[in-house]
Parts: structure tokens; sequence; C-alpha cells
């Protein structure tokens, strides 16, 4: 077994937050399956508890040269890049993801929400502009409202997740500028319970959440693929449940993921309401696939 396989978590893309390659859309399920399983094993190695950020780099830095064809056969590497030359698609995104990987190695600190940002624009965004590439969508239309929902699904993973990262990674998304005007330290995070000063800026970290999601609503409406937006549509539900969720929840104390009947009943209801507006006014959609 190679050190990359060795590295594996284990996780797979039913075991993720949102839907990965539903049901909603499967005219392309290979195509994103195979960008999934290499994102995975590229995150799986940044996020190995043991193994040394040299070696880290170093792993990852294999990984795009087997994703561009210049190194070593990495099975999820050649498995992308033969689907993306079926479909005539560059590497950019996955070349992304790898810059936000090897950013978690070495930056565990971010000082500001623009600097948070910046991070979902390699560690978040590039998921969604991938898939809307390969569904051949206008990137005019779509990528704006893509990279709000996007970057609202990382933060919405940050909150959820905020005590386990510093407890086994020492990595702290909270910005420290938003830690620091609620009297909050990164130590917090460690206790059983958040105090009042950190319960505030996970609080106001929901707030500006939930800013994202607004940007965000329209963008189901502005994808041409019926079946991907109904998946957009979904997702987008889901957020909005757990960003309200984690307006009010501790995240050290309380549940704060959903439970698999929260989740797919609230899914079918996004993915629903996304289809039922379509049928009611068919113009939207056909305008849609028009700007396509």
């Amino acid at each position: 077994m190679s050190d990359i396989a060795a590295a594996a978590s284990g996780k797979g893309h039913k075991d993720e937050n949102f839907p990965v390659a539903s049901l909603f859309a499967p005219r392309h399920r290979a195509a994103v399956l195979a960008f999934y399983d290499f994102v995975r094993a590229a995150d799986d190695i940044s996020d190995h508890a043991t193994l040394p950020g040299a070696q880290k780099i170093a792993m990852l830095d294999r990984m795009e040269a087997a994703l561009l064809g210049s190194g070593e056969d990495i099975p999820v590497a050649t498995k992308l890049r033969a689907e993306l030359a079926a479909r005539g698609l560059e590497p950019r995104h996955a070349q992304d993801l790898l810059i936000a990987f090897r950013r978690d190695v070495t930056q565990l600190r971010y000082k500001d929400w623009d600097d948070l940002i910046d991070y979902c624009r390699y560690s978040a965004m590039p998921v969604g502009r991938f898939v809307l590439d390969v569904h051949g969508e206008d990137r005019a239309r779509t990528w704006g409202p893509n990279d709000a929902l996007c970057a609202a699904l990382q933060i919405i993973n940050h909150l959820q997740d905020c005590a386990k990262d510093y407890r086994n990674l020492d990595r702290v998304y909270l910005p420290q500028d938003m830690l620091a005007a609620a009297g909050a330290s990164v130590e917090m995070l460690s206790a059983d319970r958040a105090s009042p000063q950190l319960a505030a800026t996970l609080r106001a970290l929901a707030e500006r959440t939930q800013e994202l999601l607004k940007e965000s609503a329209p963008f189901a409406d502005l994808i041409a693929d019926t079946r991907l937006a109904m998946e957009v549509g979904a997702i987008q539900r889901l957020a909005e449940t757990l960003t309200a969720r984690l307006r009010v929840a501790d995240p050290l104390s309380e549940k704060v993921h959903a439970s698999k009947r929260q989740y797919l009943l609230t899914a079918l209801a996004g993915a629903g309401t996304t289809l039922l507006r379509r049928l009611i006014s068919p113009r939207a959609a056909s305008a849609a696939s028009v700007a396509r």
C-alpha cells in the first residue's frame, strides 16, 4: 500500500455534511465522484494527525504531479485526469484545492474575515465551480452565487468542528480579530462548553454566514440543468437550517450536525421548492437554459 493510500481516513462521499453526486444530479456522477475521491485523499493527508508537515507537503506535491501526468501513478489522480480529459476540462479546480490543503499544513490561524474568505476561495469555491463546469453552466451567471454558497458551507463546517479542529490539529479558523473583539481566546475552544465570549464570536460568525446565504439564495434559479438546480436548492436549505441552529447552539457541548432524518427532510424540501418554482414559472428556467 502506498503512503498516500495509507493516509486515507476511510471517510466517503456519503459521510459528508452536504450532498455529493446525489441522485438529483446523476448525469455526471462519475466525474464528480472522481473529483471527490481525489480531493478526499488530499484532505486526508493535510488532516493526518501524525504525519510531519514537510511530508504532507511532499505528498500533496506528488498528487498534483500525478494529476498533471508528470509523476507517479496515483490511482485517484489518474482517474480524475482521465475524467477531465474526456470532458475537455482543465485541472485548475483540483489544483486550487491543493493550495488550500497546503495552507492547512502551514497556516493555523486566520487574522480576519477577509483572510478566512481567501482561504474559502481555495478550499470550497472550486468544488462548486467544478460541478458547474462539468454541467456546462454559464460561469458569468453562476460563479458569484456559487462562491457565496460554498464559502458559507465551509464556514458552517468550521463552526461545527471548531473544538475538534483545535484539539486535534491546533487549527483555528475563527478570525482572530473577531475573537479579540468579543474578549475570547483560542484556548477557550478546549473547554467543555463555550464561554459567553466564545459564544458571541460563534454567533457573530453564524450571522455573517447568513449574509453569504442571502447572496446565494438565487443560485438554484440561475442554473439551467434542473436536476443540478434541485441539488443546489437542497444544499441551500440545509445550509440555512444549520446556520440558524448555529446562531443559538453551542458546538462545544451540543450536537450541531443534522440527523439523517433532518438531513433527508430538509434536502427534499429544498429540492422540491426549487422544482416547484420551475413548474410555476417555466420562463425562469427557460431563461437560465438560454443563457447557457
